[in-house]
């Protein structure tokens, strides 16, 4: 059902098919786009493994709160992906936690909790869940195959993983060895993650959103709360007491297709629904449904929005007044939903980056998901097919980063006989240059250059791709004819 790709063999470096491409007259590059411009384009050749045919699906992020740096937690069928995308132009791939099962699966879903990633997977077998310590990022110079600092095993797979760090407990759902409801697992000590039990009386939980209250309902305030997206209902559960979860109150909706994934907005007053499999069975466009949980008892449906393009729904998440979708073939959409309280045009698109320029019709290629919680700005899309997207506002990028990357340029590029040459201008300086063929082996490197200018001894290389990084930071493109 999904359009696959190739592996083109393990990179030991992170090669950038496309680099910082502005949003002009409706595209960046070949990608359709409306005020996103594409940072980077890290493909699945570089983030996955060789096992079975691999593709791409959740993503999450991490800043080091000691560094400030931004990374990228891709997950792949087959692994899961660090990407450091401080440098949103010159993203730099650091390696990859394998499947614990060593098979590959369709889904593959991370959250955080400190500085632990929390991995699982479903339809793969006994794959538990996988902690890693992030920590472990700082400081890499080549790209890791990285191991598991822990693995729970009381569970199989799991379609998803939701944690809520004000209760440092993780929810894992649809689990299949404990009834595919929830399964809660206390993390507070991250590597030694202890089992609190399951709750399996409202069927299948696909996915679900975890917060400690804090909306209009005074009821609930402070307790924790779960919305569960059950494929065939929305359910609203009290599980501040493992023990003893109360069932708040559930809602349906008309032409039901998937209850699959939603988010609350910031204020805990409405929740915001995507419906997996609407727009294939009902032959509607992109349907998003707004409810009313200000009074979390009796839930109600507010508004409902319907996009431009006929591409289906995923995941979705709420920043401010902007709700980020990744719409599968139609990429990401960004609606604005300061009016959201309004029973009609709630929801207003202001912006797009389309993954998958082909087609936007109803089918699963495209985008997976979308992470907007980066304070610079930088927005991580991990799509099905080509890969980690970095996108950004468009004009919001710095002056200084733009200078810093136009600093540095290689001639002549192509190049044949003559030795291609490194140039600085803006009286920066070329401290090192190592040079990597497209399989990301490394052919040459230089230390302790400090020149405005490096002539790179090119002569005994063949014809072919080169990606030349300069000053550890800069990547270029270096074509040899």
């Amino acid at each position: 059902m999904k359009r696959k790709l190739l592996f083109l063999g393990a990179l030991s470096l992170s090669f950038i098919m496309f680099s910082q491409t502005p949003c002009s007259g409706g595209f960046a590059g070949s990608y359709p786009c409306n005020g996103y411009d594409l940072m980077a384009l890290v493909p699945i050749s570089t983030l996955a493994n060789t096992i079975g045919n691999p593709e791409g699906s959740d993503v999450w992020g991490w800043t080091d709160s000691s560094t400030g740096k931004e990374y990228a937690i891709a997950a792949m069928t087959n692994s899961t992906a660090f990407v450091d995308v401080s440098n949103p132009t010159n993203p730099i791939f650091l390696g990859r936690i394998d499947t614990q099962s060593g098979s590959a699966n369709f889904w593959r879903d991370v959250k955080i909790y400190g500085n632990y990633a929390f991995i699982v997977a479903d339809n793969v077998g006994s794959h538990g869940m996988q902690v890693f310590n992030l920590t472990r990022l700082r400081g890499v110079t080549s790209p890791q195959t990285f191991t598991a600092d822990a693995v729970y095993n009381g569970v199989t797979s799991c379609h998803n993983i939701v944690i809520n760090e004000a209760s440092a407990v993780a929810y894992l759902v649809d689990c299949k060895n404990t009834g595919r409801g929830i399964h809660f697992v206390d993390i507070s000590n991250p590597t030694s993650p202890t089992s609190l039990g399951n709750y399996n009386n409202e069927g299948v939980t696909h996915d679900a959103q975890v917060v400690t209250y804090n909306g209009p309902d005074t009821q609930h305030k402070g307790k924790e709360i779960l919305i569960g997206s059950n494929e065939t209902k929305v359910v609203i559960l009290d599980v501040t007491n493992k023990n003893s979860i109360v069932k708040i109150a559930d809602i349906t909706y008309n032409q039901l297709g998937y209850t699959h994934q939603g988010w609350f907005t910031e204020d805990h007053r409405y929740f915001i629904l995507g419906d997996e499999t609407d727009e294939q069975n009902f032959g509607m466009n992109s349907r998003t449904l707004v409810f009313n949980f200000s009074d979390l008892d009796n839930p109600s449906l507010s508004s409902t929005y319907l996009g431009p393009t006929k591409a289906i729904d995923h995941n979705g998440y709420v920043k401010g007044n902007e709700f980020f979708m990744a719409n599968y073939r139609a990429g990401m959409r960004v609606l604005n939903i300061a009016n959201i309280a309004a029973s009609t045009n709630s929801m207003t698109e202001v912006g797009y980056f389309d993954t998958y320029p082909s087609s936007n019709s109803t089918g699963f290629n495209g985008a997976w998901s979308v992470y907007p919680y980066f304070a610079s700005g930088n927005i991580i899309i991990n799509d099905i097919d080509s890969g980690l997207f970095i996108v950004r506002k468009s004009g919001t990028l710095s002056t200084s980063n733009e200078d810093f990357l136009s600093s540095f340029s290689i001639s002549p590029n192509p190049s044949s006989e003559k030795n291609p040459t490194i140039t600085a201008t803006q009286n920066k300086l070329i401290k090192n240059v190592v040079v990597y063929n497209i399989l990301g082996k490394k052919i040459l490197s230089f230390e302790n250059i400090n020149q405005p200018s490096f002539v790179i001894p090119f002569e005994n290389q063949p014809s072919g791709i080169f990606i030349v990084r300069i000053n550890h930071t800069i990547s270029k493109k270096l074509i040899r004819k």
